[in-house]
């Protein structure tokens, strides 16, 4: 039973409510029931109000159904949440360093504005002390990225900046962004364990008895699908940084998100980008290789956790 006497009154969830020109009479009480002004709410999709979930480990972005599906199975991530209208799968993963809490979620499209507006629903309702980018790439270099290795990446080229000259020619620009150290040294210390490459087996069905191969390098980000290996992006990105080894269209987002909204008090997410090469960005790209990609990716998500956290 309720010890409120009646729904009428003023209830106050952490703001402040100027009240002047008002009696309040004897025996009055003022109590926030149970609400601590240090615990910030968000609305449910049933409309009533439900405690954010602050303080999580790690919060991770896929951005199709196979990432998402690879992910969730991997790590575990049982419990299903709906807030606002938007699902997040949830859950504590069990490693050598002790347990992390995850939550996942999927873009609502691919590219760099969607991972934006993920990673800002991620931070209002979860605020994980980590971001990973998680899923499948175009890979540059096949001796290095062939179809089912994974590059771990701390380093983003967005290349999507460019001007226009007169009579059409192009000249395109790139913006370099990197991860905090912390994430940096930590990627490291993953490699000097694991070997550089490090070797994992297939977690796909057919290839489950076939080694590849997780490398650390940068990785080039732009809005558009590449699937031509003459292309002017190919050449652009090997002559900026012969250490580009793989492509996608939303890790830019992820980098230029964190650095604008790294100013003021709210902490604000290391992050780190862990990409499963399904083609090589070429004439020959097709969804083959996506399903063991996204499932390596997953997998070296796994293994990478304890460095991170």
């Amino acid at each position: 039973m309720s010890n409120l006497p009646n729904n009428s009154g003023i209830v106050n969830l952490g703001g402040t409510n100027d009240i002047s020109n008002n009696n309040l009479g004897g025996g009055t009480q003022i109590n926030n029931h149970g609400v601590s002004p240090s615990s910030p709410l968000s609305v449910g999709y049933t409309g009533s109000v439900v405690p954010k979930q602050a303080g999580l480990d790690v919060g991770v972005v896929t951005f199709l159904a196979m990432e998402m599906r690879a992910v969730t199975e991997r790590l575990d991530l049982r419990t299903r949440k709906k807030i606002d209208g938007l699902f997040f799968s949830t859950g504590e993963v069990a490693t050598d360093g002790g347990t992390v809490s995850v939550v996942a979620t999927m873009t609502h499209s691919p590219g760099q504005r969607s991972v934006m507006s993920a990673l800002d629903h991620l931070r209002r309702h979860f605020s994980p002390r980590l971001w990973i980018l998680v899923g499948i790439g175009g890979g540059l270099h096949p001796e290095y990225a062939r179809i089912g290795n994974v590059i771990v990446s701390t380093r983003i080229v967005y290349y999507d900046s460019r001007k226009i000259r007169a009579g059409g020619e192009v000249q395109t620009r790139g913006e370099e962004r990197q991860a905090p150290a912390r994430i940096g040294h930590a990627v490291n210390v993953f490699f000097t364990d694991r070997g550089e490459p490090a070797m994992i087996r297939g977690q796909a069905d057919g290839h489950r008895k076939r080694t590849f191969e997780v490398r650390p390098g940068l990785i080039g980000s732009g809005e558009a699908v590449i699937a031509d290996g003459d292309s002017d992006i190919h050449r652009f990105l090997g002559g900026y940084n012969d250490k580009i080894l793989a492509v996608d269209m939303e890790s830019g987002g992820l980098s230029q998100y964190w650095q604008e909204n790294s100013v003021g008090a709210e902490p604000n997410p290391d992050w780190v980008v862990v990409r499963g090469i399904s083609d090589n960005a070429d004439q020959e790209k097709n969804d083959d290789g996506h399903e063991l990609a996204a499932r390596n990716a997953a997998h070296v998500v796994k293994e990478i956790l304890p460095y991170l956290c």
